[in-house]
């Protein structure tokens, strides 16, 4: 086992690593930015150091460096930056480093998104119709040509990046030009790389991830399945496990055909196997997700099982300690994430968090590297906690997570916790009938009933008497001479 790693992240995901790392008695470096020096990760570090390079996260050679000279023996990536960029794990084997996550060869086969889909759809697997190149941003006419022939709506998707912020649906060709090269800016600002291709878009779907592990040996295990069909302005925000609109018998097949994949490319470490599913029930592979996610915690509280544990086991070159009969699905659990933003206009809002307040009670659980008095830097993801929690039943686990939602306190800054709560407690949230379309035609903007304009002036005013209350009484000028002083000494 290790006994010195580097975390080459920040956050709320380079918090819960170094929380495993200290339970399983690994001595931990963490790396920082300027911006981010009182963030949480920095503070419960064993070391921390200045990551002050071109590129900060994502310069390969500054991290690989660092690590040699801090004596650690591994990496562990988090999620994004480098947590699937196999250069940089192909350095990492070539120096004697363990990367903890999948190996170079399977990272290079799954970051070739159009081959993997070509290779799963050569195995017999379902997969959503795609254009088979990709396109840079002097491919329009082609690009324009391929659009035509899979047909509209479509999906225009990063080759680095999958489904994420850079994902663009277009329903027509008008604005195609306007879409594909908003999309490229954006990919190449997150991953370096402008190349897109095209999917066929599932209207409406539900975006489902079943977590797997595997060991170097072959051995492959499933952690069941999450629904991340709540999606608001492109990104998920509350996520949920198992899926509500699941057979069993649907359930146990997407089970088996996420293994089945898992092991054509011969997959180790951890990792989710993601699905579209439409209206019909009908399932459509569309990519691997190699590295931990950032809803992982829903696999951790419906199994009792550390995932971030099993992953440096797993690069430590143990073998599984569980078989899949093992493995229990207990309860239901959900998680919400939550940003510093406008949340009805996806505006980021970093600031200063003057007062913090996590809710608490069983079943409940936040991981965040925010606290009272610190600052949310500009530079990064507006993310900055999940909020999950876990109950016996759907209902319990709702009306849970709408409690622990209220009882969520952040003052400084604005935090997408209003939009949470509206979605929490919508009839078809409430009722588990809901797809990647609901909340985009439900909360397209503020809400703006007769309730809402009363609560904010009710705020507003508030806000106002707090701000022109006299706190502290003011002493008279007159009083502040000699004579008026010391006659109000008291006698000796």
């Amino acid at each position: 086992m290790f006994e010195k790693i580097l975390i080459a992240n920040r956050g709320e995901i380079a918090t819960r690593i170094i929380q495993t790392c200290r339970e399983m008695g690994i001595h931990t470096v963490a790396l920082y930015e300027r911006p981010d020096k009182g963030s949480r990760h920095v503070r419960i570090a064993d070391e921390c150091v200045l990551l002050d390079a071109p590129d900060g996260f994502m310069n390969q050679d500054a991290i690989l460096q660092i690590a040699q000279d801090t004596g650690a023996e591994a990496i562990h990536p988090g999620y994004g930056y480098l947590a699937e960029e196999p250069e940089f794990v192909h350095a990492c084997e070539a120096a004697g480093v363990a990367f903890v996550g999948p190996n170079s060869v399977i990272l290079e086969t799954l970051r070739n998104k159009i081959r993997a889909l070509a290779a799963v759809r050569a195995a017999g697997f379902p997969v959503v119709d795609y254009a088979p190149i990709a396109f840079d941003k002097d491919d329009m006419g082609a690009l324009d040509a391929a659009a035509n022939l899979i047909g509209y709506p479509l999906i225009v998707k990063s080759c680095r990046g999958g489904r994420s912020s850079t994902e663009r649906l277009l329903r027509s060709p008008q604005r195609l030009k306007q879409v594909v090269r908003r999309a490229q800016a954006e990919a190449y600002a997150m991953y370096g790389n402008r190349r897109v291709y095209l999917e066929k878009a599932v209207l409406p779907a539900h975006q489902i991830g079943v977590q797997i592990l595997g060991d170097r040996q072959g051995n492959i295990i499933h952690l069941g399945e999450r629904d991340g069909s709540a999606v608001y302005s492109n990104r998920k925000i509350v996520e949920e496990a198992p899926a509500p609109f699941l057979t069993d018998e649907k359930r146990r097949e997407l089970w088996e055909m996420a293994l089945g994949i898992a092991r054509l490319f011969k997959y180790e470490n951890a990792g989710t196997v993601e699905f579209l599913v439409d209206v019909e029930g009908n399932f459509f592979f569309t990519e691997v997700k190699a590295r931990i996610q950032v809803d992982h915690v829903l696999a951790e509280m419906m199994t009792r099982i550390d995932l971030v544990g099993e992953q440096i086991r797993l690069a430590a070159g143990e073998l599984l300690n569980r078989a899949q009969e093992d493995v229990r699905l207990d309860g239901w659990a959900m998680m919400c994430r939550i940003h510093a933003e406008d949340p009805w206009h996806s505006l980021p809002s970093p600031g200063h968090l003057r007062r913090v307040r996590f809710p608490g009670g069983p079943g409940i659980r936040v991981d965040t590297y925010v606290y009272s008095g610190c600052d949310v830097p500009a530079k990064y993801h507006s993310l900055i906690a999940k909020l999950a929690v876990w109950a016996e039943a759907r209902p319990q686990c709702l009306k849970r997570m709408r409690r622990a939602i209220e009882d969520f306190q952040l003052v400084g800054t604005p935090t997408n916790l209003p939009l949470l709560q509206h979605v929490l407690c919508s009839e078809f949230y409430g009722n588990g009938r809901y797809n990647t379309s609901s909340l985009s035609r439900n909360f397209d903007c503020a809400p703006q009933d007769d309730i809402y304009y009363r609560d904010l002036a009710v705020i507003a005013a508030m806000l106002y008497v707090r701000r022109n209350q006299m706190f502290h009484p003011t002493v008279p000028p007159r009083t502040h001479n000699g004579w008026h002083q010391d006659s109000r000494r008291l006698p000796e």
